[in-house]
């Protein structure tokens, strides 16, 4: 019996002993499974993408200041005859570069490829390499410096294959993603990561565009090459990086495909973009600014200065507005609004939902016009000409101002030419009235300035007594 025992008790270890082995080779077996098919996909991924990835080669022409026209013979600068062909004191050299590209668009013979304007924008020659090493002269067909993207062209009878543009807001973070193109020279490169945030907007970058954020490694060279997701669709153009180095730190950011799809028609048609224009100087406001202007929490655009005759100056927005919707969408902050105003058609109408006076909501609706080049530099139209800010008591400190009495707001970013500047406002003066009427806050202050039809002035605190400016007529 003992002996039998023995028996079965072998027999019982050995097919566990067994069955654990077999366990733990199955799953073994298993992960090794789900490696490959991500394996698998990648690869499958990468032979479709890599057939539409092409590599950016340029030429620039560079002018520079130069006491001999860039000859070392002094004489040749005097006569005004440099061997280079130049006179006076410039002269004209070569530069190259590279950069990558996505084949975006097919019509009859002719492929279009979406790089970037860093890459191409200012180019003298341009030409693209595909991944069998064949090689085409470019020609630049449209660019934008906002958005930094460009978009060229290039011949050829082949059946060439078109990359297919996803959908990049339904981009997430932790999605898979790779990143095509030529980093540090080294074409059709294709590097592996996840998308580590989106919506990535900050003063260092394009206010016309947010960015996709992601670990793939991006280097100099990735600009203008596509990201990808797992099902082989372009999610975003490589742009950038941000890095102490100059190389791969895991921070590198995309424009999201769908801030530049329609830029690929305008390009094609009109070799352009045309952005709309509302016509508002936005600014982002702290939640003690918020309070002052009775927003409470709201998120939105304060609009602080409005150009006089443009869309928004004709639909009644003023001075002091605060935008919390565009056509129903809510406004997240400025840069949001930026970018959605400025993708919205000249000639279409948009309807703004905004807090005035704190509590009272209007809807307006605004025509929107094209944005011109120099609409920046027009400062003589920018009404007021200046920003509101609250008078706290740090303020009232740096002022030295003891007198607790003295209520207002104070002046800051008087804009040279504009009507601030004619009524001689300078920074660190505190509006105490307008028209004669007494104000207290930032509140008050725009809503008497909206109350304003014909003229102007201000009462402005200064060495403990107050002086009133001269009129500004509208």
């Amino acid at each position: 019996m003992k002996k039998m025992q023995k028996f079965l008790i072998s027999v019982i270890l050995m097919v566990s002993i067994c069955g654990f082995s077999f366990a733990q080779t199955s799953k073994a077996s298993q992960a090794l499974s789900i490696v490959e098919a991500l394996q698998t996909t990648f690869q499958s991924v990468s032979d479709t993408l890599l057939p539409s990835v092409v590599e950016v080669d340029i030429t620039q022409t560079k002018t520079v200041s130069s006491a001999f026209g860039g000859s070392s013979n002094p004489f040749e600068w005097f006569f005004g005859n440099g061997s280079d062909g130049s006179s006076g004191n410039t002269r004209e050299y070569q530069t190259s570069g590279l950069g990558s590209g996505v084949i975006v668009r097919k019509t009859g013979n002719t492929y279009y490829v979406l790089t970037n304007n860093h890459v191409a924008g200012e180019a003298t020659k341009i030409s693209v390499k595909l991944n069998d090493e064949r090689t085409f002269e470019a020609k630049l067909v449209g660019t934008d410096d906002r958005i930094d993207i460009a978009l060229i062209s290039f011949e050829t009878k082949d059946n060439l294959p078109v990359a297919k543009l996803g959908d990049s807001d339904k981009v997430k973070a932790g999605d898979i993603c790779l990143a095509f193109g030529a980093p540090l020279g080294y074409s059709q490169s294709v590097t592996q990561g996840i998308v580590s945030a989106t919506g990535r907007s900050e003063s260092s970058m394009s206010s016309i565009s947010d960015y996709i954020q992601t670990d793939a490694a991006i280097n100099q060279g990735n600009s203008g090459g596509p990201l990808v997701n797992i099902y082989g669709e372009v999610i975003g153009i490589n742009t950038w990086i941000a890095s102490s180095s100059g190389g791969s730190v895991g921070l590198g950011f995309a424009i999201p495909i769908n801030n530049v799809k329609s830029a690929i028609d305008a390009f094609i048609k009109d070799g352009k973009i045309t952005y709309g224009w509302l016509g508002v100087s936005l600014l982002e406001v702290s939640d003690e600014y918020k309070k002052e202007l009775g927003v409470g929490n709201q998120s939105g655009a304060f609009a602080a200065e409005v150009f006089k005759d443009s869309p928004a100056y004709k639909a009644g927005i003023k001075p002091g507005d605060y935008i919390v919707e565009l056509n129903g969408k809510t406004v997240k902050n400025v840069n949001q609004l930026v970018r959605d105003v400025g993708y919205l058609e000249a000639g279409s109408t948009a309807k703004f939902k905004i807090l005035r006076g704190g509590a009272k909501t209007l809807e307006l609706t605004v025509k929107i016009e094209a944005r011109a080049k120099d609409v920046d530099s027009q400062n003589s139209k920018l009404w007021p000409g200046f920003i509101a800010t609250p008078l706290t008591d740090e303020v009232r400190e740096q002022l030295k101002i003891e007198n607790k009495k003295v209520q207002g707001v104070v002046v800051s970013n008087v804009e040279a030419k504009s009507p601030a500047a004619s009524l001689r406002l300078q920074e660190g003066d505190i509006i105490t009235a307008v028209n004669g009427k007494s104000i207290k806050n930032v509140a008050e202050f725009y809503q008497e300035l909206s109350n304003a039809t014909k003229s102007i002035n201000f009462d402005i605190y200064s060495n403990g007594g107050t002086v009133t400016t001269g009129t500004y007529k509208f």
